[in-house]
């Protein structure tokens, strides 16, 4: 098994199946993945219908989004973790391409590009200025791990403690302290696209500036206390 893709999810009942059947039009062969789905007690059908297309489904134990992918990991058995969300599509050579990163051993992590599913001027003309902004970033050496669209080697990220439970920039924050370890990568061909329903419901403006806060205490070592994950339905 080269590769465990885990994805927290939390009643997903309307698209959980269209979600993962994707997964089997990627070009890395199906026996050489495994796709592990954590629920974080959905009262919906999300486990039942997850069940029939993932390899495992387990209900969450540990605190927050992260907490939710780092029980993915401990039951994984790939040597590679993928990480993506039950509202996102992702390229049919995503695990290939990120399989062929790690060929180089100096490579820690992989991570991309994401925008949205939805087709309005005000999703696309964010994430355009989202994306940019992440790309600048790569370019100095700092890099998100963002969950919709990432992969480590799992070793490496049980070394440095895997996900926190932070209420904003978890993923910012497991980039900084994987970067101590080796190379992350930014490829821009690993382009996901993800549902912007919660940035519709919160309001884009208000869900940046809380990214933004949470991404600078990050990188100035003053990370958000640890607060209850608010798991949300939609």
């Amino acid at each position: 098994m080269k590769v465990s893709v885990v994805v927290p999810a939390y009643h997903e009942e309307a698209g959980i199946e269209g979600f993962l059947r994707q997964f089997e039009r990627q070009t890395l062969p199906r026996s050489e993945f495994e796709v592990l789905v954590v629920d974080g007690g959905s009262t919906d059908r999300t486990r039942d219908l997850a069940t029939t297309h993932a390899n495992r489904v387990i209900v969450q134990t540990s605190r927050g989004i992260g907490g939710a992918r780092n029980d993915g990991v401990a039951i994984a058995a790939g040597r590679i973790i993928a990480t993506t969300d039950a509202d996102c599509r992702v390229p049919e050579d995503w695990l290939e391409r990120i399989v062929g990163h790690f060929d180089d051993p100096a490579v820690v992590a992989v991570c991309g590009p994401d925008g949205p599913l939805e087709r309005g001027w005000k999703p696309r003309l964010v994430f355009f200025v989202v994306r940019s902004l992440i790309r600048l970033a790569a370019l100095a050496g700092i890099f998100g791990t963002g969950g919709t669209n990432s992969a480590f080697r799992k070793a490496t990220f049980l070394e440095v403690g895997g996900y926190r439970p932070l209420p904003h920039s978890d993923d910012v924050d497991l980039g900084v302290r994987l970067a101590t370890k080796g190379k992350i990568v930014y490829d821009p061909a690993l382009y996901v696209r993800l549902s912007v329903r919660r940035l519709e419901k919160q309001g884009y403006m208000r869900t940046l500036l809380l990214w933004l806060r949470g991404d600078l205490k990050v990188l100035t070592g003053r990370p958000l206390e640890e607060i209850e994950y608010a798991r949300q339905k939609y």
